[in-house]
């Protein structure tokens, strides 16, 4: 699905699919973490058993208020424990699946939010 957002100086997602996302034009076919704030970086996890903690740790170091977690082509929730990092940092985190993800996280970014996107893009 190709998207449309009002213009804006954010970074936002510009379609998605199977397997992948497009940020700006450029498309990403592995799992990757996008932030309101310019931040791109690579979340190394193929597949949503490949998550763990770690992961989790990364998200809390991004100094962001809310974390979208996109889980791939259906919704899967992570450990309670590994939210512990993002609790005690005080950022919220909602999970869905990665196509609702990419579209939220453009809303919440188009609207001046400090958010980041943690999106799992499973191979299909």
């Amino acid at each position: 699905m190709k998207l449309q957002p009002d213009q804006s100086d954010v970074q936002s997602i510009s379609g998605y699919g199977p397997g992948w996302v497009g940020v700006n034009g450029e498309k990403i076919t592995s799992s990757v973490i996008i932030g309101s704030q310019g931040q791109r970086l690579d979340w190394p996890a193929a597949r949503f058993e490949d998550l763990g903690p770690q992961h989790f740790e990364q998200l809390a170091q991004l100094g962001c208020e809310v974390v979208i977690f996109g889980s791939g082509s259906r919704i899967r929730f992570p450990k309670a424990a590994w939210l512990r990092p993002l609790m005690e940092q005080r950022v919220g985190i909602e999970t869905m699946d990665t196509a609702a993800a990419c579209r939220t996280y453009n809303i919440l970014a188009q609207e001046g939010r400090n958010v980041a996107t943690a999106l799992l893009l499973e191979q299909p």
